[in-house]
């Protein structure tokens, strides 16, 4: 069975979180509530999660102030915040959201279609990523079972690398074209954040690989840790 993703969703107002889970169940993905800054940060210490929702105005701990926790911990900075916010208060107030981590900005009201295909981006992402680190761990665990096996084994540990390495090309490939895509002016800058989220991701993928290569001693101490 295919793990879902957790996708949180962080409102004071619960009919706020009622309409974002309407627009996301199509993704049928696990929506988890947090009705507060403190409730989010509390969730985050136990689960993992795809992305997050985060409303600006909330009483108490606000959303920069939310997001300024989330991105303190080692845990859970790499973790993509998206802002919802009703009130605009024009590029200062943007610039603040993005100066707090967040990968995009969206003012209320939202397209309900925008939103969704906005936030599937970041749920495929958690999911090829999650998949790249199985994939990692079971190299380790036959790189290990293998060590003390003998020639007879040699070749199979390094087909699976072989597997591996070239399907995280594959994943680069498809950055590179994207990122070609939004090199001009006009281009959207939560579009950017996201792509320059992606090239951090696969650059370190790829150096836990090339550490893995025959004669580097590196080993598994390289492999990246389960965000």
């Amino acid at each position: 069975m295919v793990q879902k993703a957790k996708i949180l969703l962080v409102d004071d107002r619960p009919e706020n979180l009622l309409a974002l889970e309407a627009i996301l169940s199509a993704l049928d993905q696990t929506l988890v509530r947090a009705s507060s800054g403190e409730e989010a940060l509390k969730a985050l210490l136990t689960d993992d999660f795809a992305v997050i929702l985060l409303d600006v105005q909330m009483p108490g701990m606000d959303g920069f102030e939310t997001a300024a926790h989330i991105k303190r911990r080692e845990r859970t900075r790499d973790i993509p915040i998206i802002f919802l916010t009703a009130i605009n208060h024009g590029p200062h107030h943007t610039f603040r959201g993005y100066a707090a981590g967040a990968v995009d900005y969206i003012s209320k009201p939202f397209d309900p279609w925008v939103l969704r295909a906005k936030v599937s981006v970041f749920v495929e992402l958690y999911m090829k990523n999650c998949k790249l680190r199985e994939q990692a761990a079971l190299l380790r665990l036959q790189l290990e079972g293998d060590g003390q096996a003998g020639s007879r084994h040699e070749r199979e540990p390094a087909g699976l690398l072989a597997e591996l390495s070239a399907r995280l090309a594959a994943v680069e490939e498809q950055a590179e074209a994207l990122s070609k895509q939004l090199d001009d002016e006009s281009a959207d800058a939560a579009a950017v954040a996201t792509a320059a989220h992606l090239e951090r991701k696969l650059t370190g993928l790829r150096r836990a690989l090339d550490a893995l290569e025959p004669g580097t001693g590196e080993g598994a101490s390289v492999l990246p840790a389960p965000s």
